[in-house]
């Protein structure tokens, strides 16, 4: 089935509502749906579970959800920065839960939702904080720990294009969370630079297949860069 192919930000966002666990992909600025996070932040939903790879940056995007207190838990691998200070707020006033995961092991746990795999054994974390109140086992002489997944109910993904059966490309390092967090999440909204007909994405670069995408809404950010060349 097609993906509903939004009006405008607000219209993407709009069953996205209190108590949603929310996946918003980016790696810092780097492919941040900022347009979407603005749109829900517009919209008033919230008491939050938000997954990131951080907790925000300066005053702008995700930071700003924090800031207005519309998230109640956040699920990141780096919650403190230079330019952490609403979260750091938040946290510090007791208003905000924080669940700490590392890096790989987050990418991990998105991947495992959207496979349907039950979880798995990781070394990483094993006698830390990180693996209290967690299964643990000794696999070939390594301490591992098990790790549930994250599934949630909505992601917000920025890609580079769509075509109309929601198939995306990505450009360059923005790439990051989009693909495992569009297959976690029971609905993917995605902002594009573009939409194209069928057929106007070449199949062999397409990243995420549009069997995981619900949503998709085009954001005017200016020229939409070129895609590599086809290679013979």
């Amino acid at each position: 089935m097609a993906p509903r192919i939004a009006q405008d930000a607000a219209d993407a966002v709009a069953q996205v509502g209190d108590g949603s666990t929310v996946l918003i992909g980016g790696f810092g600025n780097a492919g941040q749906p900022m347009e979407l996070i603005d749109a829900l932040l517009e919209s008033g939903a919230g008491g939050l579970t938000v997954v990131n790879n951080n907790a925000g940056q300066a005053d702008a995007g995700l930071a700003l959800l924090i800031k207005e207190r519309r998230v109640a838990k956040i699920i990141c691998s780096f919650p403190r920065q230079s330019d952490s200070w609403h979260f750091d707020a938040a946290y510090r006033a007791g208003e905000i839960e924080l669940e700490l995961v590392p890096q790989g092991n987050l990418a991990e746990r998105l991947r495992a939702a959207g496979a349907g795999i039950g979880g798995f054994f990781t070394p990483t974390g094993y006698g830390t904080m990180l693996a209290e109140g967690k299964e643990t086992r000794v696999i070939d002489g390594v301490g591992h720990v098990f790790e549930t997944p994250i599934k949630a109910d909505f992601a917000l993904i920025k890609a580079l294009r769509a075509d109309t059966f929601g198939n995306l490309v990505y450009r360059k390092t923005a790439r990051n969370f989009g693909p495992v967090m569009a297959t976690a999440a029971a609905h993917a909204i995605v902002q594009v630079d573009d939409v194209v007909p069928v057929g106007g994405i070449d199949p062999e670069v397409v990243v995420t297949p549009g069997i995981y995408v619900d949503t998709v809404v085009r954001i005017d950010s200016g020229p939409t860069p070129a895609l590599a060349p086809k290679t013979k």
